[in-house]
């Protein structure tokens, strides 16, 4: 791997709250936001060759939207529902392979991961993504596995402050 993007799924809607949580779809503002980050992505020359996403509903219709603006297919993968960050070195560590990785999930998770890797607490609204470079595993020190020392965070892009 050598760009890991991490971003949480678009602004999901609360209008019907008998709906469980991995049901909900997005809202206005998450279908307006998803595609314009796909966008932005795509002029920062960030377009992830694999894009993997949580199960919920928001989280797929967030990384569908994007992938139609970068033209790429989206990979399910249940163990970014909800996440904890061994859940997210599980899940890299099988992706380790991939030049870009654009991966969709959910807070807390999210936050959490970014603080592992930064140390510093970061706000991840709606949409937020948050790029990280890959060392390779020599420049790392590691042994080819999937390592939180071996990224670097480069930025976080916000939906309100860039679009």
């Amino acid at each position: 791997m050598k760009n890991l993007l991490v971003m949480r799924h678009a602004k999901s809607s609360w209008s019907d709250f008998d709906l469980p949580d991995h049901e909900r779809p997005l809202n206005k503002r998450g279908n307006r936001d998803a595609p314009r980050m796909g966008e932005w992505l795509k002029s920062q020359g960030l377009v992830p060759d694999q894009i993997l996403c949580s199960s919920a509903i928001r989280a797929k219709q967030t990384a569908e939207a994007i992938a139609e603006v970068v033209e790429r297919s989206v990979e399910i993968v249940e163990d970014l529902y909800l996440a904890s960050v061994s859940q997210w070195q599980q899940v890299l560590t099988v992706h380790a392979d991939a030049g870009t990785v654009l991966a969709i999930a959910h807070n807390p998770g999210i936050e959490e991961f970014v603080h592992r890797v930064d140390g510093i607490y970061e706000r991840m609204p709606t949409a937020a993504v948050a790029w990280f470079d890959v060392m390779s595993a020599k420049d790392s020190g590691g042994d080819g596995n999937f390592s939180f020392d071996a990224l670097s965070l480069q930025t976080i892009w916000r939906p309100k402050e860039v679009l």
